[in-house]
């Protein structure tokens, strides 16, 4: 199978080789479109986090040792540096040598810590990674939950008091409820719900999935939006091709966990519509542009890795809810483009992103704050195992 060949022969292997940081523990926080590391880059939370839930879903899908080591490499750092053993919750940044740089609570960094503590868990049966996605749950629970108008804040100071630069980076609204960090809640409560099956937990996943039909995705355009105030004041217009692909599969996959015959129907029926909506993000050689300014009438027309294994999931998911054969058709189309265009064929991974001509964008890195093998890993890892499903 190709994706197999390709997250066993290029994506884990240029992790395992590239990466690791042998001085200072976990990982490089920057390696360049050419495999050079810039070895005092800082190091990110949701990197870390992101290798961590990777290399231990590919353990358990594999068995490989090779796998398990570099998980518990990024579970060891995790535990040791970006665990704030005082205050609880984790730190967004560290230095190369893992002193504390930035110290805020960015929800979307706990999240992402729960989506691989029990990705961990599972592979390992390690019950401190369990208890450590179980404590992290709560925190946020306790500090980020807007108890009297729903959904979560954005970002906390460190000790958890409100701060107002309030954005995961620098391209994002600084506003305080965002469908990104929810989405991210979302899929991190699934992961956790399939093994804890928490009272709390429950109502917490069964809230957060009703809170994407209610405010996030728009019944008109099936596209979602981004931005809200405190209010639910949506303050955004902007199209992100990406995300509407990620969230139409990981919302019905969440649901599927759940299991609550109503919004298993609710989200198989939004998953297949946002997912044929989806075509008017695609180009005609297959890629999936970025993003698209509606009130500008502008589309940027760059196409990014990460939404091209979005985009081959999502369509899949709804080939295989819908059997309507335009989404495999979608789907061969995805990869194919993966394979000629965002595949680096001569230093390992996939780019950052290519032009509407296929130029690839090699100013920017090839793994790093952002830039981490969660995406195309798991793209591969869902092909695999939903084709295996198909064939069965």
């Amino acid at each position: 199978m190709e994706v197999e060949q390709e997250l066993k022969g290029n994506i884990l292997p240029y992790w395992m080789k590239y990466t690791p940081d042998q001085i200072y523990g976990g990982f490089y926080g920057h390696v360049t479109h050419s495999n050079q590391v810039v070895q005092k880059a800082n190091k990110g939370a949701v990197q870390n986090a992101r290798i961590l839930w990777t290399f231990a879903a590919a353990s358990r899908m594999y068995g490989d040792p090779s796998y398990l080591d570099t998980a518990r490499r990024a579970y060891e750092y995790i535990q040791e540096f970006f665990l704030d053993k005082d205050l609880g919750g984790i730190y967004w940044e560290l230095s190369y040598q893992g002193e504390v740089s930035a110290s805020r609570k960015q929800i979307y960094a706990l999240a992402f810590t729960i989506y691989a503590m029990v990705e961990y868990h599972k592979a390992t049966g390690e019950e401190k990674a369990l208890s450590t996605a179980i404590s992290l749950f709560q925190e946020i629970e306790s500090n980020a939950f807007d108890k009297e108008r729903n959904g979560y804040t954005e970002a906390l100071s460190r000790d958890w008091k409100p701060v107002k630069d309030l954005r995961l980076s620098e391209k994002d609204d600084n506003e305080s409820k965002t469908m990104n960090t929810h989405l991210h809640i979302l899929e991190a409560y699934a992961n956790l719900y399939r093994v804890w099956k928490d009272p709390r937990l429950e109502g917490a996943l069964e809230n957060i999935i009703k809170l994407f039909p209610d405010k996030f995705v728009n019944p008109e355009t099936l596209h979602l939006n981004l931005f809200f105030d405190d209010d639910w004041k949506l303050k955004s217009s902007l199209v992100s091709f990406g995300h509407d692909i990620e969230c139409s599969w990981l919302l019905h996959e969440a649901a599927e966990v759940l299991g609550k015959p109503e919004l298993l129907e609710q989200t198989s029926r939004m998953a297949v519509g946002m997912a044929r909506k989806n075509f008017t993000g695609l180009d005609r050689d297959g890629g999936l542009f970025y993003e698209f300014f509606p009130v500008e009438e502008k589309l940027d027309r760059d196409k990014h890795w990460w939404p091209q294994a979005e985009a081959m999931v999502g369509y899949f998911n709804a080939y295989q809810l819908s059997g309507d054969r335009e989404f495999a058709l979608k789907t061969h189309h995805s990869w194919k483009f993966i394979k000629d265009k965002i595949i680096d064929h001569e230093y390992g991974e996939w780019y950052w992103s290519v032009n509407r001509d296929g130029v690839p964008q090699t100013e920017k890195e090839k793994a790093g704050f952002w830039k981490c093998p969660y995406h195309n890993g798991r793209a591969c890892m869902e092909m695999i195992r939903r084709i295996e499903q198909t064939i069965d």
